[in-house]
């Protein structure tokens, strides 16, 4: 740790250096808070990235000296720190990799190459640890994300084509609705016949017990027993091996490594079946997911809004959705979720322009 300065800081070095001191203060209390929340090696390595934090306290409390006083951190952390101690998930987390990545440390000539470099271990540390709270997210998340977005942009698209034709906003509302219920089926329909067809798949492929019924029939000299094991991936050795267990010729399980004893795997592919999900819960989500999403564009006719307002505040309403669905992406993924939300802004608004100016064509057209 350095001494003292000999210098007098400037003021503008007082100043951010309080500011680091403030947020090196913070992030060290959200780790120690998402500490709270783990156990084992996930909550040590917490608890060290906490100390590191202190460590990088300490070293600007040196420089500021007598200047050094308490300051409130910066409302970013401030904000991560109240996640932490009440949520403790991954989104926290990945604000915290996202808040590493965003170190000033590179640029200031006042801070330490070693501190530099301990703020980008920290975000691949942080990173390292989001991992698996993603990888558990990622497959409901991406269907609760493309099921909202898809009735979102479909229904806006809908209203905005046939809100320009010029007709009725009783119509309007009708044509919504119609494309809320019929995409939201089409979508539940979708997901209850891909998660059946997935189980089916799991089941038609699971090994059956034809080992253990057909084994005492079988001739010792002439059978098919060993291309039975050879499917299931064993070499030569393993499935004679194996076979000669099930024909009898050992009276026990001689070496548990050579059988690999698929019948065993039964309870494990009924678990693959469980992490799944029923076909049924699978529809009604996606079913919800769409509706929820598709509901938001004719909002305004539901409340009675008609002509212009009622377009303008649907579109409004909707892009407000997509830039929080796209924030909350950009959120997980690590990247900057005002890019992700304007990104899917942009393909939302996108799609509705191109079905408005359609709308406007025909309206003009039957006109």
């Amino acid at each position: 740790m350095p001494d003292n300065p000999t210098t007098q800081p400037t003021s503008a070095q007082i100043h951010r250096w309080r500011k680091y001191v403030a947020d090196e203060v913070a992030e060290g209390a959200i780790y120690r808070a998402l500490a709270q929340k783990k156990s084992g090696q996930e909550k040590q390595i917490l608890l060290g990235l906490a100390a590191a934090e202190e460590r990088h306290e300490e070293y600007w409390r040196n420089k500021l000296g007598e200047h050094a006083r308490p300051v409130r951190p910066s409302l970013r952390r401030s904000i991560l720190r109240f996640l932490a101690l009440h949520f403790g998930s991954v989104f926290v987390l990945a604000l915290a990799q996202r808040a590493e990545s965003n170190t000033p440390y590179s640029s200031d000539a006042d801070a330490s190459p070693q501190m530099a470099a301990d703020e980008q271990v920290h975000e691949e540390v942080v990173r390292a640890l989001a991992t698996a709270g993603r990888a558990q997210l990622s497959g409901n998340f991406r269907a609760a994300v493309f099921g909202a977005n898809d009735g979102l942009v479909s229904n806006l698209a809908l209203v905005m084509g046939i809100g320009a034709t010029g007709v009725a906003s009783g119509m309007v509302l009708f044509s919504g609705i119609a494309g809320l219920l019929a995409g939201a089926l089409s979508m539940a329909a979708g997901e209850y016949v891909s998660v059946r067809s997935q189980r089916e798949l799991l089941t038609a492929s699971r090994p059956t017990q034809v080992t253990l019924t057909a084994a005492p029939d079988l001739d010792l000299d002439a059978n098919e027993l060993v291309l039975i094991y050879k499917a299931r991936g064993m070499n030569d050795e393993d499935a004679e091996h194996r076979a000669a267990e099930r024909m009898g010729l050992f009276t026990c399980d001689c070496n548990p490594s050579f059988s690999l004893n698929p019948e065993a795997r039964a309870e494990e592919f009924e678990n693959e079946h469980e992490e799944l999900g029923s076909a049924t819960g699978a529809a009604a989500t996606s079913f919800c997911l769409f509706a929820s999403g598709a509901i938001i564009p004719i909002l305004p006719y539901i409340f009675g809004m008609t002509g212009l307002a009622a377009v303008a505040t649907s579109v409004l309403l909707v892009g407000a959705a997509l830039m929080t669905t796209g924030g909350v992406v950009g959120l997980l993924s690590g990247a900057s979720p005002m890019k992700r939300g304007l990104r899917q802004l942009a393909i939302g608004w996108g799609a509705a322009a191109v079905t408005y100016c359609l709308g406007l064509l025909f309206g003009t057209s039957l006109a």
